[in-house]
């Protein structure tokens, strides 16, 4: 077992942060979470506010023009938007998905093309890995990309890409040398106007409504060959170590929907009255307030350790970041269940936020590895 004492202590600055995110999300973006649900639309208020507040994209370095956030903080920016809004909290998840590969492997003249414009909020840019049938076997992917001259040609489907309709960049998994198997799979970052790429249309999902999930093609894609990261047939050792990066932030959405939940079952249990006494009043509701309260807390802190492992080079890092993941969107799917449970038939009504929370709680456990994938991982790592 690696030791992760002393691995990360909250400052006063992660506590501003906390404070002018979560007054954002109050003002902002909770007062449109259930029309976006409702309408299946992009959160642009939420997309609007946060970039004017320069919370977007807190990670990017900044020697590319971004704020150069730790990774604490990037986690506490997505937890407060996800406390109200799941979709929305996917606009800084997903800038950071998309662009640490590129942080982490490409050259410095690909750094200066792309990151700047994430940097100022002119671009978002989406990642590229799953195919339909390369989901948690992402090795298998059938994308193919071959070297012509000055260009890089890539031809193949991606599925279930988030913010794909709305991302100027995408980092594009692509396997160069089908003999090598994941040591023949390249990374690429690909421009929505480059030749040969097209966006599909928008899946129709159980949740996070508000964040667009499409399909991209490539039909004889043609970029040029200085838009590949890193040398060829690092890719998916790329697409690993960014996932390393990037899973505590989906603990962080997950923290961030369980806790949004809880405070709503609070206020809701005090406010209902039922045999004369207050909801709260009743020991089995109380107890079941607590373990949701127990079981945040402490999803909260295995994120802010996991997102200090990656930060700090940590020997354990796959290991934490997977348990991160896996425990803090287990703990969500189970809170939001019983935040409805605790609203009763109300909480099974579109009037309270309860059930969209529910719902959007879901795909925590399911995207950037499911929670089997992070079970394998992490006895993986146990048995090495």
């Amino acid at each position: 077992m690696g030791n992760n004492a002393g691995l990360y202590a909250l400052t006063d600055e992660h506590e501003a942060i906390r404070e002018a995110v979560r007054e954002i999300a109050e003002r902002e973006i909770a007062p449109f979470a259930a029309e976006v649900d409702a309408d299946s639309r992009y959160p642009v208020e939420a997309q609007k506010a946060l970039t004017a507040a320069g919370f977007h994209a807190t990670h990017v370095p900044e020697a590319y023009g971004g704020e150069g956030a730790g990774a604490i903080a990037t986690c506490i920016v997505i937890e407060e938007v996800a406390r109200v809004d799941v979709s929305a909290s996917l606009i800084p998840a997903v800038n950071k998905l998309g662009s640490v590969p590129v942080v982490l492997s490409a050259s410095e003249d690909l750094k200066q093309r792309v990151l700047p414009s994430i940097a100022a909020g002119d671009a978002m840019i989406s990642y590229g890995l799953s195919e339909r049938e390369a989901g948690s076997d992402a090795a298998a992917m059938r994308t193919r990309a071959r070297l012509e001259g000055e260009s890089w040609v890539l031809n193949g489907t991606k599925a279930w890409i988030t913010n794909a309709s709305v991302s100027e960049w995408f980092t594009v998994m692509a396997v160069t040398d089908p003999e090598k198997g994941a040591n023949g799979i390249s990374a690429f970052v690909v421009h929505r106007d480059d030749p040969g790429f097209a966006v599909g249309p928008k899946e129709k999902k159980m949740g996070i409504k508000g964040s667009p999930t499409c399909e991209l093609y490539f039909t004889d894609c043609t970029i040029p060959a200085d838009r590949v990261i890193g040398a060829p047939g690092t890719g998916f050792k790329t697409a690993l170590r960014t996932l390393d990066f990037t899973r505590p932030t989906i603990g962080a959405q997950a923290v961030g929907v369980a806790q949004g939940a809880l405070d709503a079952a609070v206020a809701y249990t005090k406010d209902r009255r039922q045999f004369g006494s207050a909801v709260s009043d009743f020991q089995g509701v109380q107890f079941m307030l607590a373990d949701m309260d127990m079981k945040i807390q402490a999803a909260r802190h295995l994120v802010y350790v996991a997102a200090a492992a990656g930060e700090q080079g940590s020997p354990d890092v796959t290991r934490v970041s997977a348990a991160a993941k896996a425990f803090a969107s287990d703990t969500a799917m189970q809170v939001t269940t019983d935040a409805v449970q605790l609203f009763g038939g109300a909480g099974y009504t579109q009037d309270f936020p309860v059930e969209r929370m529910m719902r959007d709680a879901k795909i925590t456990q399911i995207y950037e590895g499911t929670n089997q994938v992070q079970r394998m991982v992490i006895a993986r790592s146990l048995l090495r």
